[in-house]
Parts: structure tokens; sequence; C-alpha cells
């Protein structure tokens, strides 16, 4: 469970960016006969970007690799922003930030590996998955239960609401 001190940090968030690789897959590859590489994404964390969406926060994707199986699920969720082949994750966020207004506290950003760690730290809410690099983990401000791609992203989605106080009225629409 993220540690409940960093609601705070959580409540200014309008902006989430998620790596993909370890985060909204669990990082494995898969490759085709074909040679394109295959990921496995997860319906739950899937779910936890919609409902950040319909709270009105912007999503956004910045990842390494370049996939059409990525598009097509950036696509699927609607996300805002899609970044993809960005080893030099900063430099893709500060690319968004030139055309969009959010400051650095009012982004959180969830990932896993070394390229994903000088955002983590520059953001208002930087936050590693449980099977992080070690690292990575040490210098995150807050690491998830789940680990990247069995439901870490949509912890990460439902401690923003929560924090925003957002959740609750959501899941009350289920009952």
């Amino acid at each position: 469970m993220i540690d409940s001190s960093l609601k705070p940090s959580a409540a200014r968030v309008r902006l989430a960016v998620f790596d993909v690789d370890g985060v909204l897959t669990d990082g494995k590859l898969f490759f085709g006969e074909q040679g394109e590489a295959l990921k496995c994404f997860h319906t739950l964390d899937g779910h936890g970007l919609k409902m950040l969406q319909q709270a009105g926060i912007k999503t956004a994707i910045i990842t390494g690799r370049r996939s059409t199986f990525v598009e097509k699920r950036a696509s699927d969720l609607g996300v805002d922003f899609l970044y993809q082949g960005r080893e030099d994750k900063i430099n893709a966020l500060n690319e968004l930030l030139e055309t969009e207004q959010f400051d650095m506290d009012e982004i959180a950003y969830l990932g896993d590996d070394l390229p994903d760690l000088t955002v983590i730290r520059r953001v208002g809410f930087g936050c590693a998955v449980i099977n992080a690099h070690p690292f990575v983990r040490q210098h995150a401000q807050a690491v998830t239960d789940h680990h990247g791609g069995l439901g870490a992203a949509r912890e990460f989605c439902d401690f923003i609401l929560d924090a925003q106080g957002k959740l609750e009225p959501m899941l009350a629409k289920y009952l």
C-alpha cells in the first residue's frame, strides 16, 4: 500500500504518466513469427486509466520502445498523450509541457527502470512498481504493492483518486 502521507502530493495530480514495459505490462516480451513483440496488458490497469480520465485527470504514456500494440492500447483507452521510442523520458515530458499547462507538482509518474528515474524524481508524485529495479525503488517517493502488469497501475490510479476524494463516489456507482 502506498503510504497515506503522500496523499497531499497525489491530491494535486492533474496528469498521470505511465511507462509501458514493466508497468502497464509485466515486462515480458513475446515475439511472433514476423518478429513483432507481443505484450500483455491487464484490464484492471486499463480501467484505472479510464477512471482517472473520468475524474478529469489527463493521462500519458512515455515508453522507450515503439509498438503498434501500444498505439492500439493507448487509443482504446483514450490516453491523451503518447510518446514512443523515447528512452529520454524527461525530454519527452518536457516536450509535452511545451504545449500543455502542467506544473511538475501536478504530475504523477509510474515507472520501473533506470530510464524512468529522472522523471520519477522530478514530478510531484513519483512512484515505482514493486518489481522495479532496486535503485529506482530506493529513489521513488512511493512503491506499489502490486507488480507491473498485474495491478500496479490500478493501485496507483486508485491512490490518486482516493487522495482527491473521487474514488468512493466512483465506486459507489457500481453498487
